[in-house]
């Protein structure tokens, strides 16, 4: 039986590796869940979605060379207008893209390179003081 991309199926879960999990399909054929196509959010760990056993629903997103590539999250209905990513603030079109509200105006180049320099210099100065302790202080080397 050759399964439709873009079709939901229901498939069983016979194997978790770190980059995911082979399902089983109706037919006898197997597929791959990426692990990005495990769920909404991050999964360091395909282990903390699935278990082996899982009766899941599946999307089929491609078939090329005998392998068959699924989705768990793309299976799932969402209402209407639903957006995986969330929306920026701001229009993408605008200089300042920043959160309108209470916010820090940004530093300009000066008053960064004067704070740079300020603590470099202190920098400087902590680590010669901590050389010279350790030669023996003032004068020269010892011969």
């Amino acid at each position: 039986m050759s399964i439709e991309i873009g079709s939901k199926v229901k498939g069983k879960v016979t194997g978790i590796t770190n980059f995911g999990a082979f399902v089983e399909l109706p037919g006898g054929t197997t597929g791959l869940v990426h692990i990005s196509e495990v769920a909404d959010s991050y999964v360091k760990d395909v282990n903390d979605h699935l278990t082996v056993g899982d009766e899941i629903e599946v999307k089929v997103i491609s078939e090329k060379e005998g392998k068959t590539s699924l989705s768990i999250k793309k299976a799932i209905d969402r209402p209407e207008g639903y957006s995986q990513r969330p929306q920026r603030q701001g229009n993408r079109n605008s200089k300042d893209s920043r959160p309108r509200g209470n916010f820090k105006p940004k530093e300009s180049f000066e008053d960064k390179m004067a704070s740079f320099l300020k603590s470099s210099e202190e920098n400087l100065y902590t680590l010669k003081r901590s050389t010279e302790s350790k030669r023996g202080g003032r004068g020269g080397r010892r011969g």
